[in-house]
This record gives structure tokens, sequence and C-alpha cells, in this order.
């Protein structure tokens, strides 16, 4: 009887959220390879919602491999700026994407609101194709709901989370132990909200 993990091909070149995922959905029965290593290349997200650009992500990744595909895409969401930078988080201070200079240039859009109006929510959505052609995704989200910091704290993390502070526990993203983070992200809540989704609907 053949007992081999289900491969899985993630959509992603970020190694923050490999990192991520490995680590959540390590226990869930999957083999995880990258996009890159099997030569697929990122694809232009053109969609209009973090839904749409996790599908087309996840079903060019499938398309280009045969194989079960994951996607996410995922920003920061800041109520003072209407949403921004939200879809274009990762490149909010131009190409190459630059996590430093997209933290400056969100923080100098910040510099004179008051505590009380940073507040903001960071959002993942996960998408997962059984094939390229799958008309039924699963498809899950999670939310993390926080403040804009003045400064950077921490060294942790990756993207915006220096800046993210957690008000519960008074904790920059960027200060958290790893496992503590995962399980308080955005990221995290998703891929647990896929995992009963896996449970109840394996591949």
């Amino acid at each position: 009887m053949n007992t081999a993990p289900t491969r899985l091909v993630i959509a992603s070149s970020n190694p923050g959220k490999l990192g991520e995922f490995r680590e959540l959905l390590d226990d869930a029965g999957y083999a995880f390879v990258t996009q890159g290593e099997l030569g697929v290349a990122d694809i232009e997200e053109t969609g209009l919602s973090f839904v749409e650009n996790a599908l087309l992500k996840a079903r060019n990744a499938a398309r280009a491999t045969g194989l079960p595909a994951l996607a996410d895409d995922s920003g920061l969401c800041v109520d003072a700026l209407g949403g921004a930078p939200g879809l274009y988080s990762a490149r909010y201070a131009g190409e190459p994407s630059d996590a430093r200079a997209n933290i400056a240039k969100l923080l100098d859009a910040m510099r004179d609101v008051p505590r009380a109006r940073r507040t903001a929510h960071f959002v993942a959505v996960i998408v997962l194709l059984r094939h390229a052609d799958d008309p039924q995704p699963l498809i899950a989200e999670g939310r993390w709901s926080g403040l804009i910091l003045d400064a950077p704290r921490g060294d942790g993390g990756f993207g915006y989370d220096p800046v993210f502070l957690d008000p519960e526990n008074n904790l920059s993203a960027a200060e958290f132990e790893p496992a503590v983070k995962n399980r308080l992200s955005h990221r995290g809540r998703a891929l647990e909200a896929l995992r009963q989704k896996l449970a109840d609907t394996p591949l």
C-alpha cells in the first residue's frame, strides 16, 4: 500500500511565507515543494481582490506542474489610509519589492495620525486547488487586527511585522516567538481554517 504523502506545490517565492506554511501544515500529511524548485516563475498579480490573486497564483502553479497547488495573497490594510497598502502591500514603495522602503513609506504616510486612528489589520486568503481546472477550490481567510506603530520594533518576522502592534500582547508582530506568532497571525488563522476544511474534504 502506497503511503507516500501527497505532494503540494506552494505558489510563492517568499521565504517567510514558505517557512510559515511548512511549520503550520507540517503534520497534515503533505509533502511541500516550492514552485521555484520546479522552475515555475511568479505570475503577474492582476486580480482586484486578495482571493482573485491567490487563485491566479494557484492555477498557474497547478497548470505548470500538474500538482495540487497552495497559494495565498495577503496584505496590510490601514484604516486611516482607506485600506492601503492593501493589494499592493509588497510593492507599496515600488519595484522591486523592498520591506524597509515599504515601512518607511507607511510611517511617513502615518506621521501625523494619532494612536486612536492608527488601526489596521493584516488579511490572508489561502487557496488550495486540486488541479488547475478545479471548479471548487478550498478557500480560507484569516485576519489579525492591530495598530501601526510610530517606529519599527523587533527583529523577527518579515514585511510590515516590525510596525504592526498586537494591542492585547503589546508586542509588534516582529517581537513574538515564531510559534506564538503563527498561532495569532492572519496566515496562521487562515491555515488553521484550511486544515479544518481539509479534514472534511481531503485531497
